[in-house]
C-alpha cells in the first residue's frame, strides 16, 4: 500500500513539517531506514537519527524537535510511540480478516460458530464447542469439547485447547501453546506416584495475549484463571488453580506454582519462579531471574533468589562482590588480636 505524508497526519492528527506529498511505500526501523518508508523517533536517545535517517517521513515527538530544518519530511505528535501504534493497528485492521471454514477442518455436528469465523485446515472443532463472531482459528488447532471461545478471538496454528476450557472476547493465542493440560499432581504411595485426576479448567478473560509454547495446565478442581488484559510471554508455565489478576505483564521463561494468587498491574520479568500456595500483591516489580517463595505486599520491588526488596539486595550484592576480601579482613583481626592476647 502507498500513503502520502499528509494522509498519515490526518490517522493520527499530526502536524507535517516538509513535504505533505511525501509518498511512503513501507516501514523501517530508525536506525536502518530506507528512501520512501517511514519511521518513528520517540525518545532523546534516537533523536540523532532524525537528521540522519534515509527514511523519508518520520513521526516525531513535539519534544524532540528544534527550530532547524529537517531533510525527511516530520509528522510531529504528542507522543510518536503511541501514534505509530495507532498506524499499526489501522494498518492490520486493513488486511482483512477471513472468514468460513475450509476444506480438511474436522468440525463436529453440534458445533457452533458465529458470523465471520474463519476455520482453517485440519483444525479439529470438537462436540459443543462455541466460538464467537469473527474469531480466526488458523490451521491444525485443537479445540476440545465444550470449549468456549469468544469474539474476535485469534489462535494461530498448532494451538491446543482442551475440553470444557473458556476463553474470553479479543484473546490472541500463538502458536503451540497448550490451554487446559493436566496439571502436576500426584500422590505419593508404596507403590509409587499416583495420579491425581485435574477435573477443572483454564478461563482467560477479555484481552488476554498469550505468547508461543505455553503451558497453562486446568484446574485440579476448580478453575486456573488468567485475568482481562493480561499479557503472557513465550515460553511460560502456569501451573494448576493459579489466580491471576488483571493487566499483568509476565515476560518469557517465567513459571508460576500451583494455587499462587496474582494481583493486578503486576510486572514479572523473565526467568522468574514463583513458589505455590503464595499471594503476590498489587503492582509489584518482580526483576528477572528472582525467586519468590514468600507473600508479597503491594508496590514492592523484588530482586533476587529468595527474592528480597530490589534496593536491599543492591546493598547486599556490592558487599557479596568483596566478600573474599572481607573475609581475608576479618581472618587478618583475628590474628592480629590473638598475636597481641599471647604478649
Amino acid at each position: 500500500m502507498e500513503f502520502t505524508a499528509s494522509q498519515i497526519a490526518n490517522f493520527i492528527n499530526g502536524r507535517i513539517i516538509g513535504d505533505e506529498h511525501a509518498l511512503i511505500t513501507g516501514v523501517s526501523p530508525i536506525e536502518s531506514g530506507e528512501e520512501g518508508h517511514l519511521s518513528f523517533v520517540a525518545q532523546e536517545r534516537f533523536a540523532e537519527h532524525i537528521d540522519r535517517s534515509k527514511c523519508s517521513v518520520l513521526i516525531v515527538s513535539e519534544k524532540l524537535l528544534t527550530e532547524k530544518t529537517y531533510q525527511p519530511t516530520i509528522i510531529a505528535v504528542e507522543d510518536a510511540y503511541l501514534a505509530f501504534q495507532v498506524l499499526m493497528n489501522l494498518y492490520q485492521e486493513m488486511q482483512g480478516r477471513k472468514s468460513g471454514i475450509e476444506d480438511g477442518a474436522v468440525f463436529h455436528e453440534s458445533a457452533s460458530v458465529g458470523e465471520n469465523v474463519y476455520v482453517g485446515a485440519f483444525t479439529c472443532v470438537s462436540e459443543k464447542v462455541k466460538i464467537g463472531d469473527g474469531s480466526q482459528i488458523y490451521p491444525q488447532v485443537f479445540i476440545g469439547k465444550n470449549v468456549k471461545i469468544g469474539k474476535n478471538c485469534v489462535l494461530y496454528s498448532g494451538v491446543r485447547v482442551y475440553d470444557y476450557c473458556v476463553i474470553g472476547d479479543n484473546c490472541i493465542i500463538h502458536s503451540n501453546t497448550v490451554i487446559g493440560s493436566d496439571g502436576f499432581g500426584f500422590q505419593p504411595t508404596k507403590d509409587g506416584y499416583q495420579k491425581i485426576p485435574q477435573l477443572g479448567n483454564v478461563i482467560l478473560e477479555d484481552h488476554v495475549e498469550i505468547g508461543s509454547n505455553c503451558s497453562i495446565d486446568r484446574g485440579t478442581i476448580g478453575s486456573t484463571v488468567i485475568g482481562k488484559g493480561t499479557k503472557i510471554d513465550n515460553l511460560i508455565q502456569i501451573a494448576h488453580n493459579v489466580k491471576i489478576g488483571q493487566n499483568n505483564v509476565i515476560a518469557a521463561q517465567a513459571g508460576i506454582a500451583g494455587s499462587t494468587v496474582i494481583g493486578d498491574w503486576n510486572q514479572i520479568g523473565g526467568q522468574v519462579g514463583i513458589v505455590g500456595h503464595i499471594q503476590i500483591g498489587n503492582q509489584v516489580k518482580i526483576q528477572a531471574q528472582s525467586g519468590v517463595n514468600s507473600n508479597t505486599k503491594d508496590g514492592e520491588i523484588l530482586y533476587g533468589s529468595p527474592a528480597i526488596n530490589a534496593g536491599e539486595y543492591r546493598r547486599n550484592y556490592v558487599h557479596f562482590r568483596n566478600f573474599t576480601d572481607i573475609v581475608k579482613r576479618i581472618n587478618n583481626l583475628e590474628l592480629n588480636s590473638k598475636d597481641k592476647t599471647n604478649e
